[in-house]
């Protein structure tokens, strides 16, 4: 192997994201929030990546890839620049999931739920709320150290405890160490590994079956086992009336390119315990439709940013130079976003329409700018 693709299994590594992996009678905001307490992951809990993937988000928004005013809110800043080829993925990442999940609420009018897996420090909620999308309820899910951080981030900084306050209605508000629930936002914890939990958990706080429901994974299941990853399709598959599931990760991961990026995890002592799923799109849809799931699609990420509207390449290519365009292709061919759709109540075929619509009108407008 070449040594440009070498570095490009690095770069490939760093865009890896981690498997994230009492009642109040009223919120008391204002006061300073103790330190939450210790957390000490189960044995076999997968290892997440460090907190500089977190940074590299915040370093493309700061430069202008795209707008996220809630992330200085919970990342710090980026030590050093970022390798161009990291912000383009992360651009094409950002956009991809938001085109889908704009879709599905535009096709619920917002009357339905997300559920957000495996969190992290995302900023979606807020940034629908913005925009004047926010469905019915927005959950988020992580293990108890994330959960407990964001948490203490919400309570101590204004800009985000005082959006959750306007959107929330009625007296009930719970708030602790790891778990916040209010009449549109929840965050809880719980190990995405034992659905019967996470089922549990997310029913106390008022998850509605029969509600249209969004799920969204990006870089979890690749930390799960397979046996694991099926269980958790499963029950989201069997659980909801309708129901589309987003997942982003890695795909194409048994070529030389894949390997290398393997071996630069297991060096950091990070292992990928569900990356036989991930060797091709027919893996990824295939996965989707044994665990239950009517209709599924996989596409990868440079086929996504061939998808991008011409004025959005143009000027996220203004803002960096990019000298190995050969390199930026080998990173987005490793990963891809796959959606499917389950349902009860013949939502799924009209959303998966729609979504394909959207794509396909997206690449005709890319196609018609060039020409």
């Amino acid at each position: 192997m070449d040594g440009g693709s070498f570095v490009g299994a690095e770069v490939f590594a760093e865009v890896c994201g981690p498997l994230r992996s009492s009642q109040l009678h009223a919120p008391v905001w204002a006061s300073p929030p103790a330190d939450p307490p210790p957390w000490r992951p189960p044995p076999g809990t997968p290892r997440p990546l460090p907190a500089p993937r977190r940074r590299t988000r915040r370093f493309a928004v700061s430069i202008g890839y795209w707008k996220d005013p809630y992330i200085q809110y919970f990342v710090r800043p980026a030590k050093e620049r970022k390798a161009p080829e990291i912000n383009r993925g992360y651009y094409a990442r950002v956009h991809g999931v938001s085109q889908l999940l704009t879709a599905f609420l535009k096709k619920t009018e917002c009357n339905c739920q997300i559920i957000n897996l495996g969190a992290g420090m995302d900023t979606m909620f807020w940034r629908l709320k913005d925009e004047n999308l926010l469905p019915k309820k927005y959950f988020e899910v992580d293990f108890p150290m994330i959960v407990a951080r964001k948490i203490h981030n919400i309570k101590s900084k204004p800009p985000l405890s005082k959006p959750i306050m306007e959107s929330h209605s009625g007296e009930s508000f719970l708030i602790d160490a790891h778990s916040l629930d209010s009449s549109r936002y929840a965050i809880l914890a719980a190990d995405l590994r034992a659905s019967s939990e996470l089922d549990e958990k997310l029913k106390k706080f008022n998850m509605d079956t029969q509600l249209p429901t969004l799920l969204i994974a990006e870089c979890v299941l690749v930390y799960m086992t397979p046996q694991q990853s099926a269980s958790l399709l499963k029950w989201a598959a069997n659980t909801f009336q309708a129901a589309m599931f987003i997942n982003y990760e890695q795909v194409n991961m048994a070529d030389r390119f894949g390997q290398i990026m393997i071996e630069n995890l297991q060096r950091r002592q990070c292992s990928l315990a569900g990356v036989e799923a991930c060797k091709s799109l027919d893996s990824q849809r295939e996965r989707l439709l044994l665990n239950g799931w009517e209709t599924a699609r996989a596409i990868d990420m440079m086929e996504v940013y061939r998808y991008l509207p011409q004025a959005d390449v143009k000027r996220i290519e203004g803002l960096e130079f990019l000298d190995e365009k050969e390199l930026l292709e080998q990173l987005m061919q490793h990963y891809c976003i796959c959606w499917a759709v389950k349902d009860r109540c013949n939502l799924g075929e009209s959303t998966v329409s729609l979504v394909v619509l959207l794509i396909l009108c997206v690449s005709l407008d890319v196609r018609e700018t060039r020409l």
